[in-house]
Formats: C-alpha cells, structure tokens, sequence
C-alpha cells in the first residue's frame, strides 16, 4: 500500500489496483502551493469524504460528476443534495464498511476539534486578513454552504489484507469509541489549535500506531489560514511513541505504508 498527500487534507491510497481519494480540495484559493495532481486523482475507483467542510468537500463536483461512487456521512450527503451536487453519493454510516476493489474502508465517530482562542484570534486580527475582504466573504460564504454538526465527523481506516492506514479528518475524538490501534500509518490532521504538537499527543496514547504523517499544516486557504510549522512534530511523536516513525510528506509524493 502506498500514500499520497495532495496539500491541505487531501489524500490518495493505492494497493494494487486500486486507488482511493480522500476529501478532495483542488486549492482554488492558494496560487503559490503545488500544483494539485488532478489526473491522478481523477483515476481514483472512488472518493471518501471524513467530514463536509468546504476544505474538505466543496470541489466534489469535479469527482462527483465522473460518476464514481462518494461515500460520506449522512450529514455530508445531505449537504451535497442541498447544493445542487449530482453524482452517486453513499452514505457511510459510524463502524459500517465499504470493500472497493483491494481496498476495504471502515468508519468510527469522530468530531471536529473546536478552533482555540490563539488561533481565531490570529486570524481575526492579522493584517492579511483584513486586506482580502472580498476573499474573506467568499470563504464565508463557502462556509455556510458546508456548514457542518460538529459530532458529523468520521474517522476512516483503510486495509488491504496487510496493511492498515488509519485517516484523522479533523483532530477530535470521542471518548468510548474503539477506535483502531496499531496501524501502520496513522494521518492525523495538523491545523485547527495553537501547539498542535501537544494537542497530538493524547491521540498517539489512544491509537498506537507504528508511524505518524501529518497533513492540513499547509496554508490551505489565505487569507484566513497560515501553515503550521511541522518542526517540533517529529520530536513529539518521540516523545509518546518511542519506536514510531514521524513522516513530514512533501506534496504530490507517493510514500509506501
């Protein structure tokens, strides 16, 4: 099994044949980052959504309209028939699982991580912010069309018969949930809190995995987002997990599971 990160949440997994995208986001709004590697994910068997905020989930149409199956949460589907989405949309409910090709992916109840003080007050009161208000309103609007329920979130781990990726939409989880351990990567999302290396820590401690990648730490989209310095993330992982491996990935590199 192999991985791609394709910037902001965005994922490709491959075994064999077949190939999976996760929470496709085409980076409309970020002239400077990489270009995203469209005709690779446009071979994509089918499209998994972990939650449907607009970074995760308002450029679906572009998969959605070649007719490949999207699975998602019933709230996400929901969503996407509000706004006019046409395509085969699945809903993919909470410790249910779907087999595509290889590849067999299940899903557990997660939530959104709630945005702390540092980090709105960081957007609200930089300067960039408010030197874009037309791009700032388009996001807003954005926003409300992909409004999600903060307990609408999945958590989704992917399996070949060897190899075990566990996929993090956001970084929040819900206590009691039996949630997967021991994975071979654990993709745990970068973004959303001041110190994300310490926020990380309590999720090593529940998932155990063998190696960690992190994602979302790009400047997904400006003027109201800003990456997140990955430097103190290898070293954290460390901390918690001595034997694990901390994968910082480059955009558009294919890493083997």
């Amino acid at each position: 099994m192999k991985i791609m990160w394709c910037g902001t949440a965005t994922l490709l997994v491959e075994s064999g044949d077949t190939r999976l995208l996760f929470d496709p986001y085409l980076r409309k709004y970020d002239r400077c980052g990489a270009p995203f590697p469209l005709e690779e994910a446009l071979r994509a068997d089918a499209v998994f959504i972990t939650h449907p905020h607009c970074d995760h989930f308002c450029d679906i149409g572009t998969f959605a309209a070649e007719r490949r199956p999207v699975y998602a949460s019933a709230h996400a589907v929901e969503i996407a028939r509000k706004n006019g989405l046409g395509g085969r949309f699945y809903v993919l409910a909470p410790y249910s699982g779907v087999r595509v090709g290889a590849l067999t992916v299940t899903a557990y109840p997660s939530v959104h991580c709630v945005f702390d003080a540092a980090t709105v007050m960081r957007v609200l009161l930089s300067p960039r912010t408010w030197r874009h208000p037309r791009v700032c309103a388009e996001l807003l609007r954005e926003a409300r069309r992909f409004r999600l329920h903060r307990r609408q979130s999945l958590c989704l781990e992917v399996c070949d018969g060897a190899k075990r990726v566990v996929i993090l939409g956001s970084a929040g989880m819900l206590g009691g949930v039996p949630y997967p351990k021991g994975a071979d990567l654990f993709v745990f999302p970068y973004q959303g809190r001041a110190e994300m290396h310490r926020v990380l820590l309590p999720f090593l401690d529940v998932f155990l995995p063998k190696k960690v990648m992190i994602d979302h730490f790009d400047d997904a989209f400006p003027p109201v987002s800003s990456a997140v310095d990955p430097q103190k993330f290898p070293a954290a992982v460390k901390e918690r997990l001595p034997k694990a491996e901390a994968l910082i990935p480059e955009m558009n590199v294919w890493y083997e599971v």
